[in-house]
């Protein structure tokens, strides 16, 4: 693990926050892809949340292959019902990804609770192992 403190920025508006970790975002697209009205990537601020409703951002969040970004609602909602169920997709000449809840034990022993998706490096060029920064698409990863 780097000692560098992780960066953290977050966009909000009435409803809720938007949080991006930049360290865990692979560059894959789709909340540029799923919200272009939200996310910009050629302007600063690059997010802007009031562009979308709280349910069409709760979406895209959810669908984030690396996790990079989350949200905090502003006001109580209602506790979503946690589903049991895990499953694995393998994206094509990209990473594993693991929806759901899981435990991870790094090899230093240290463990980590990981929810709602998760990108495992399958090319081996990553430098966040055991998961995926994006490498692939710079080493030309096919898989």
């Amino acid at each position: 693990m780097s000692s560098e403190r992780e960066i953290i920025k977050e966009y909000s508006n009435d409803d809720m926050t938007v949080i991006w970790k930049p360290k865990l975002c692979i560059h894959s697209g789709e909340c540029v892809k799923r919200l272009p009205n939200v996310y910009k990537p050629n302007e600063k601020p690059w997010i802007t949340v009031g562009n979308a409703s709280a349910e069409e951002l709760k979406e895209q969040i959810n669908a984030c292959p690396s996790g990079a970004l989350s949200y905090r609602m502003t006001v109580k909602e209602e506790p979503e019902a946690v589903s049991p169920e895990t499953r694995v997709e393998v994206l094509k000449d990209g990473p594993l990804l693991v929806h759901g809840t899981l435990d991870v034990t790094n090899t230093d022993g240290s463990q980590e609770t990981k929810k709602k998706t998760t990108a495992f490096c399958r090319c081996g060029a990553s430098l966040n192992k055991p998961y995926c920064d994006g490498a692939h698409l710079k080493a030309g990863f096919e898989g």
